[in-house]
């Protein structure tokens, strides 16, 4: 069986990372673990043995790796900021697969728009999340009818969308992270026109 320490995941699984996992287990395909639930990018000082929340970090992760591969050959997922590439670059270098493919919604860009995002030789789509989920804009993303799927567990879901997800290729425009931190806007409440 695939455990967690013979793939790309194991070092963020040794900093404890990897948390409120929805999926942390191996998928449908041999070889292949997932993960599902929030990466930690920037921790709080912990005082004695409490433990606090991250200050900021990756939300809404979909993920999936192949054993004894030594990157992330696709990840998926949620920053509410544009500046926390910055931090994500540092907690995850060596990590991506330069031929993977990687989706980071976004809260501060444009509902406009997509670009893509070249960080130390890696590529990632920079997508606008438009008060939904991460699962849902992959969904739409990918024109996948949540009923095809429907079916499926939560690892059969999660391969038949990220296997969708590594023959997508769109031709936005490409920037870098200084001309990135130069677009972004203010940062949005996410509790905003929330009911009580």
């Amino acid at each position: 069986m695939t455990t967690i320490e013979k793939t790309a995941l194991s070092r963020l699984d040794q900093e404890g990372r990897l948390l409120n996992a929805v999926l942390k287990a191996p998928t449908t395909r041999p070889g292949r673990f997932g993960f599902r639930g929030d990466i930690a990018l920037k921790f709080q000082a912990q005082l004695a043995d409490e433990k606090r929340p991250p200050d900021f970090s990756i939300e809404q992760v979909l993920t999936f790796v192949q054993e004894n591969e030594p990157t992330i050959p696709i990840l998926v997922g949620y920053v509410h900021s544009f500046a926390y590439f910055g931090t994500m670059r540092d907690v995850l270098s060596g990590l991506l697969s330069p031929t993977g493919k990687h989706f980071i919604f976004c809260n501060n860009i444009d509902l406009l728009a997509k670009y893509r995002l070249s960080l130390d030789g890696v590529t990632l789509f920079v997508l606008p999340c438009d008060e939904s989920t991460v699962w849902k804009e992959m969904l739409e993303l990918l024109s996948i009818d949540k009923n095809d799927i429907r079916k499926l567990d939560t690892a059969g879901k999660l391969d038949h969308v990220l296997e969708a997800a590594l023959g997508f290729d769109a031709a936005y425009e490409t920037i870098s992270f200084e001309q990135g931190l130069a677009l972004m806007g203010p940062v949005k409440n996410r509790n905003e026109n929330r009911p009580v």
